[in-house]
């Protein structure tokens, strides 16, 4: 953010508010902690504030603090309504596109007039913030809500809970600090948010280690779908309906999966295509080695987007002519992936 709209924040944070703060539809661990940990800071400063997610997360990230105050806006709708409604501030985190939260929420705060400040990591943002706050070099939303409490002059301000939060969201989004957008500067972070109480240890546990004996039996599913087309370095994962339901399936439960795929040697791209009955679609993870865009794809076939190395998609196809669409499109990328 530039001095003049750090310097306009900070006015419009001088005096008690009413904000709620918006994570995109599915949170994952950026999403969540991100929010939460701003929710905490403003508390602090004695505005009223409300997490409103689109709609529920997994079961690994509800340990959070505070993540037992988030409102739901698909089943407490008119409460989530009233809330926006009467809110001075809405601050939108790891998403830039209002669309990002879902068809009927994204409309509802399209009409809001409220003052809206994004924080956010993604490429492309959409231009529906008063406060802008994009950096697509950033490892994660938390991270700049780390740099957004510094800009304000306010580390000294970090408690705990806000660095439990934050050291979520960057840890998540990271890989577990391996992908290529951690910097020195994320390390430096994350150091800070460990001497302030963030305990690394019980933090990756809580995420990682908390999984159901369904959700591991899926994994080897998983593992037995996946397929290896060598000459073009890419490899892919499906799952159906059927056997999500026959694994007890939970939200969450195929988070991380795709990167099995990316793990074989010499994979520069990966993908996972997921059934989804209930809404009509596939929902497509895509990861990859080095240059080669996986945004640029998703936003060209899948009706998505995301960053060069981690993006999500969606098909309105049956699952089987995804995963045709998807191996037909591949001698486009042959000289990027060979």
């Amino acid at each position: 953010m530039k001095t003049e709209e750090i310097s306009a924040v900070k006015d419009v944070l001088s005096v008690p508010k009413k904000i709620v703060i918006i994570p995109h539809r599915n949170p994952d661990g950026d999403a969540i902690g991100s929010t939460l940990g701003l929710m905490h800071y403003l508390k602090q400063q004695k505005h009223e504030v409300t997490v409103v997610a689109p709609n529920d997360y997994p079961h690994f990230l509800k340990w959070i603090p505070g993540e037992s105050t988030i409102v739901k806006f698909d089943t407490q709708r008119e409460v989530s309504e009233q809330l926006i409604n009467q809110a001075d501030i809405l601050f939108t985190l790891d998403f830039n596109a209002l669309h990002r939260t879902g068809h009927d929420m994204g409309a509802f705060l399209e009409q809001n007039q409220a003052l809206k400040i994004m924080i956010d990591h993604h490429q492309a943002p959409d231009d529906y913030a008063k406060y802008m706050y994009s950096d697509v070099t950033m490892s994660s939303t938390c991270e700049m809500v780390y740099n957004f409490i510094e800009m304000l002059g306010d580390t000294d301000k970090i408690t705990a809970d806000i660095a439990t939060c934050i050291y979520v969201g960057i840890m998540t989004d990271t890989g577990s600090f391996r992908f290529r957008s951690t910097t020195n500067r994320t390390h430096q972070v994350i150091a800070n948010l460990i001497e302030k109480g963030a305990d690394n240890t019980e933090i990756h546990n809580q995420v990682y280690d908390t999984n159901s004996y369904s959700r591991l039996q899926l994994l080897g599913r998983a593992l037995q779908n996946l397929k290896v087309i060598p000459e073009y370095n890419t490899a892919y994962i499906t799952l159906s309906q059927a056997e999500l339901d026959k694994f007890n399936f939970k939200k969450g439960d195929t988070e991380g999966i795709v990167n099995y795929a990316l793990s074989i040697h010499n994979t520069i791209l990966a993908a996972i295509f997921i059934e989804n009955t209930q809404e009509g679609i596939i929902k497509i993870s895509l990861r990859s080695k080095g240059d080669f865009s996986v945004n640029e794809l998703s936003r060209a076939h899948f009706n998505g987007g995301g960053h060069t190395n981690a993006a999500g998609g969606r098909s309105e196809s049956s699952l089987k002519t995804t995963v045709e669409k998807f191996i037909a499109i591949l001698p486009e990328y042959k000289s990027q992936l060979t």
